[in-house]
């Protein structure tokens, strides 16, 4: 039997009167590449934030249910810094900070306390993200002078960092030309067998290319999970069929 990382329980998720994810059970395994697709306004960013708890930023948000990280309450018995070392997200837009790449790199660890070895961090953090041939004799330059491909790869080098065990990827190649695509997506597939990565992203083919296993949200429900050949050949739901062949979306 797999391992389950993450489990999620009877999940509900409200921005005031509106419901965004609604009863949602998911268990996310252990060093596998979960994709989750559906249209717009599918609840997708929205548990991704969950995860992570951006959401608590918001006045108006409030949920019910239970998310379990390696049977730890997220909400109720871990404090909200330590879970998000442990829990990464990259967003669609990179957004670098305005220092060398070195310093963005290494600027995470500092924070958690980390003085020494910050070299080795810095390194293994951008040849994990595929970045370190492109960077290693610029690395104090400005990370504002890199391609919008290799500011995303910097962002996920930036996560890696500080030691995550799950990375959160909110559609990370929205903005990417074909090639640094390939180079994100190569990264996600390297990076599986150290970490356990859920994928939010609009692109199906994407979700077919890198995903071991694809979850279809709609109007903040899960309509069904299963292998990606599974979910792209024989879906279980009509609704799955129809939005993967572009009938809506």
């Amino acid at each position: 039997m797999v391992e389950s990382r993450i489990k999620i329980t009877n999940l509900n998720v409200w921005f005031e009167n509106d419901q965004a994810i609604k009863s949602l059970n998911l268990d996310v395994r252990s060093n596998e590449i979960l994709g989750i697709i559906g249209p717009a306004n599918s609840g997708k960013t929205t548990f991704l934030r969950t995860l992570n708890r951006l959401n608590d930023i918001k006045d108006e948000f409030r949920m019910d249910g239970e998310i379990l990280l390696d049977n730890r309450d997220i909400y109720k018995n871990m404090d909200v810094i330590m879970l998000r070392k442990k829990i990464g997200i990259i967003f669609a837009l990179p957004i670098p900070l305005p220092m060398s790449i070195y310093d963005n790199i290494a600027y995470g660890p500092k924070m958690h306390g980390i003085k020494k070895g910050l070299m080795e961090i810095v390194e293994k953090s951008l040849k994990a993200s595929y970045l370190w041939d492109e960077v290693k004799d610029r690395l104090n330059e400005s990370a504002l002078n890199l391609s919008g491909g290799q500011q995303q790869r910097l962002c996920i080098a930036r996560s890696l960092a500080v030691g995550p065990e799950v990375i959160l990827f909110d559609e990370p190649c929205s903005g990417l030309d074909p090639i640094s695509t390939a180079k994100v997506e190569d990264a996600m597939l390297e990076l599986k067998s150290n970490y356990t990565i859920i994928l939010v992203t609009n692109n199906v083919k994407q979700a077919a290319r890198v995903s071991d296993r694809v979850a279809f949200f709609l109007m903040g429900e899960l309509i069904e999970i299963d292998t990606t050949e599974k979910i792209f050949v024989r879906p279980s739901d009509k609704r799955t069929e129809d939005y993967i062949s572009g009938k809506f979306g």
